[in-house]
């Protein structure tokens, strides 16, 4: 009974859903969860999966945390929404003060947003009007290539050219590309920055860590270098920390490793603990104060139905409390040294290429002879063979990556790296 009650569940779901990232008709059966605790998400069979990338990597603290619950719970007796243009709340106003203290000293002011994609839409419009208000025209924007800022036509403006921009690339806005820093391109990349730099309104980038591209990982140092330089040709930047904030990189922000402050920054994701969806973009005073006129014209024209939820704001707040607490913290260390120790076995071992860790981001390339790929079939292997095993993966073609919540133990994330390593002797 219960498995035909799963199987009900998946007809129903496939007669009227339309999953994201999946081509609909050659994908397996979706697997229905009932509920989540902790590491662990459940299946109509009351099976448990270790939810080791943190669903799509927003779930920070582990699902259905009982004190972001109980805080989303007295937000929604107390108040649920209200329209934020002309209207405030203290949660909206106590989550901008509280995150404002932990960023770099030159962020002052807070716009709230539904998502990580808009966050960096607003962010780009704000260096685009930045310039406009000023009675300038810069609308190239300076990007790295492989980059992923979202699925908005701004936000894919900004990614690197791929299949999944390919069908809208005649409607995108013109993007300079270039590359990742590192010790021998430097050179060439400032030489390039320079070249645009008169026409740019701004240079969006992601710190540290590409994410969606495959966990591309690159060092402090020469992105602290670049921006140095973008800075001295007068040329704003945008921080994309939606994936990187709130301790992935084993420090609160990706920031906290650089010496070198953006203009922008962009946040979702673990912003709320994984629990509501919110987006948030941080700037300067003095791309602020490009706003601030008695010329109506002058106004950021932007916003969303839910800007600054209540809802959110309180989950945001909770989650940012929990974040902050020594525990967490000695858990975001904790697991940072247990990859890096794993790092140094998967290097040696034979299916394995370019193994790299940051924080709690650890991964690696499977050896398959066909190069690195998100089409590489053996993802789809992959990713069945550790659902069987009770471990939610979803590898990147043959990237296969974790970014646990940090409520993962020393155990647990021991059993994973077993169960890793024994899927890697199978291929």
């Amino acid at each position: 009974m219960k498995t035909m009650t799963s199987t009900h569940l998946q007809q129903r779901d496939k007669a009227v859903n339309w999953h994201p990232y999946t081509q609909m008709k050659t994908a397996n059966d979706i697997v229905p969860i009932v509920k989540g605790k902790g590491l662990y998400l459940y299946d109509q069979e009351n099976k448990k999966y270790m939810d080791v990338v943190s669903s799509w990597w927003v779930t920070l603290h582990g699902h259905s945390h009982p004190y972001i619950a109980q805080r989303v719970f007295e937000q929604l007796n107390t108040l649920e929404q209200v329209i934020f243009a002309g209207f405030t709340h203290e949660p909206a106003i106590q989550l901008s003060e509280n995150l404002l203290q932990l960023l770099p000293d030159n962020q002052e002011k807070v716009f709230y947003s539904d998502n990580g994609s808009t966050a960096v839409e607003v962010a780009l419009k704000m260096c685009i009007q930045y310039a406009h208000n000023q009675g300038k025209k810069k609308t190239k924007i300076l990007a790295f290539k492989n980059a992923y800022h979202g699925d908005t036509f701004g936000a894919m403006s900004v990614s690197g050219k791929s299949f999944w921009t390919k069908p809208f690339e005649s409607m995108l806005f013109e993007v300079v590309f270039i590359d990742t820093p590192n010790s021998e391109n430097l050179e060439q990349l400032k030489a390039k920055i320079k070249d645009h730099a008169d026409e740019a309104a701004c240079f969006i980038y992601e710190p540290l860590v590409q994410g969606a591209a495959g966990m591309l990982m690159y060092e402090a140092e020469d992105l602290d270098n670049l921006m140095k330089f973008c800075r001295e040709q007068g040329l704003l930047m945008i921080q994309d920390e939606v994936f990187t904030g709130f301790g992935r990189t084993g420090k609160l922000f990706a920031a906290d490793h650089l010496t070198e402050k953006p203009d922008i920054m962009c946040f979702s994701k673990g912003l709320t603990g994984g629990t509501i969806p919110m987006g948030i973009t941080t700037c300067s005073d003095e791309i602020y104060n490009t706003f601030w006129s008695d010329d109506r014209h002058k106004t950021l024209f932007h916003g969303h139905s839910f800007t600054a939820n209540p809802l959110a704001c309180a989950a945001g707040l909770a989650s940012m409390e929990l974040l902050l607490e020594e525990e967490t913290q000695t858990s975001i260390k904790r697991i940072t040294q247990q990859h890096s120790e794993f790092v140094k076995v998967l290097s040696s071992h034979p299916h394995v290429e370019n193994a790299r860790q940051i924080g709690t981001i650890l991964a690696f390339d499977c050896r398959t002879g066909q190069g690195t790929s998100y089409f590489n079939e053996v993802g789809k292997q992959l990713y069945h063979e550790f659902l069987q095993r009770g471990i939610i993966m979803r590898p990147l073609g043959n990237v296969i990556y974790l970014v646990p919540p940090y409520c993962i133990t020393s155990g647990e994330l021991e059993f994973v790296y077993q169960n890793i390593l024994e899927v890697l002797d199978q291929i």
